[in-house]
């Protein structure tokens, strides 16, 4: 990526040589050139939210400023890029949404993110530490960038508009003003599940801000909830993907013996799911884990994994994320384990289940989703004939 500062050597994490898509996009170079040309002062404490590979804390390294992200992909991502470029360790502070922000903030970047919601509780959190004179802009590709999202921007800090758009790229200009009153934000966010889904029917879920349907049970969730394997004695379980933990947390409460680690790329996601484990008082061991997928975890060591896989990576839609589960799924699990997965019919997951596992067995489907089954071999070889 050719920057104001130089030229940086970027990549998306994990690396993988086949993957053609851009560690950076039109926003990022359309913010790094308004930020030279406006000669933006950058002595202060420089703030950037939501930097998807850390394209934006690389090349403003030599200011020192801080990350906040709620993935951990993009985070591992930061620190392989900034190492890439020779960036001297601790020149770049590394936060999490998780993570108390800095008490006072001089250049506010934000790269606006997909959820609304996460935008919402992330410039209400940092609202506080932002002063009459701090810079704040937002970037964004046009289709990312919406009149509810300068609504936001508007309603919590000032004063915005926005800029003209240069390769499908737009900027949002913001003028806060510290004596605005703001709302009260409402995350993190509970409510009762609905009946009809087995254990969880009634029970409580909690939601941070930005996981995937917040607000209500998503139907292909739903659906996975209605099929969800019998419950069987001590095994070791993985919730891969967790989102709000209400598929482990199901788990945990109809086999009281289980132990079930949650597991998922966002910190939002991961602190929502130990929420929901906690208000249903489930019994058993449950480990909560922010990683990336199933790396970590021992060869061998599994009996279920269960797993509704996302298929978009930001705004590209992509299978790497489901292959990579799946494949990590087929390692961890022992001899005789199974991998159960939802998934939305048209994306045709039984023909990757049956090219690692060799078999792959419809559990249950609609008009809309199919739940499969896989089981690794005895042999640790593909288990039986593809059906």
């Amino acid at each position: 990526m050719t920057t104001p500062w130089g030229e940086r050597a970027l990549a998306r994490f994990p690396e993988d040589p086949r993957d053609r898509l851009r560690a950076w996009d039109a926003s990022d170079e359309y913010l790094l050139g308004h930020l030279a040309d406006q000669e933006v002062p950058l002595s202060g404490t420089v703030v950037v939210v939501g930097d998807r590979w850390g394209a934006l804390v690389t090349a403003l390294a030599e200011h020192r400023p801080v990350q906040i992200t709620d993935s951990y992909l993009s985070q591992e991502a930061t620190r392989a890029n900034l190492a890439r470029n020779g960036v001297e360790p601790g020149s770049v502070r590394l936060l999490t949404t998780q993570d108390p922000p800095p008490a006072r903030i001089d250049v506010l970047l934000v790269r606006v993110p997909k959820s609304l919601a996460l935008l919402e509780d992330q410039l209400l959190r940092l609202a506080p530490a932002v002063h009459e004179g701090t810079v704040v802009v937002g970037t964004g590709m046009v289709k990312e960038i919406h009149t509810s999202t300068l609504q936001l921007f508007e309603r919590i800090l000032g004063p915005t508009r926005t800029s003209l758009a240069v390769k499908k790229a737009r900027l949002v200009f913001c003028t806060p003003d510290p004596a605005r009153e703001r709302p009260a934000g409402p995350w993190p966010l509970s409510y009762s599940l609905p009946d009809g889904i087995g254990t969880l029917s009634g029970r409580t879920v909690v939601n941070h801000a930005g996981v995937f349907c917040a607000d209500r049970l998503d139907i292909g969730t739903r659906f996975f909830l209605q099929h969800l394997p019998a419950a069987g004695k001590g095994r070791r379980v993985v919730d891969l993907g967790c989102g709000n933990g209400v598929v482990g947390t199901a788990v945990a409460l109809a086999d009281p013996g289980a132990e079930v680690l949650f597991t998922d790329e966002s910190f939002q996601a991961v602190a929502s799911a130990e929420a929901t484990y906690r208000a249903n008082g489930a019994p058993g061991h449950a480990e909560f884990r922010v990683g990336d997928g199933l790396a970590g975890v021992p060869d061998g060591s599994v009996d279920l994994v269960l797993n509704n896989p996302p298929f978009h990576s930001h705004q590209a839609t992509t299978d790497a994320t489901a292959w990579r589960m799946f494949t990590g799924a087929r390692r961890v699990l022992r001899p005789g384990g199974e991998l159960w997965v939802v998934g939305n019919r048209h994306l045709g997951y039984h023909v990757k289940l049956r090219r690692l596992f060799g078999n792959s067995e419809l559990v249950a489907s609609d008009r809309k989703f199919v739940v499969l089954k896989a089981v690794k071999g005895r042999t640790g070889r593909p288990a039986g004939r593809a059906r």
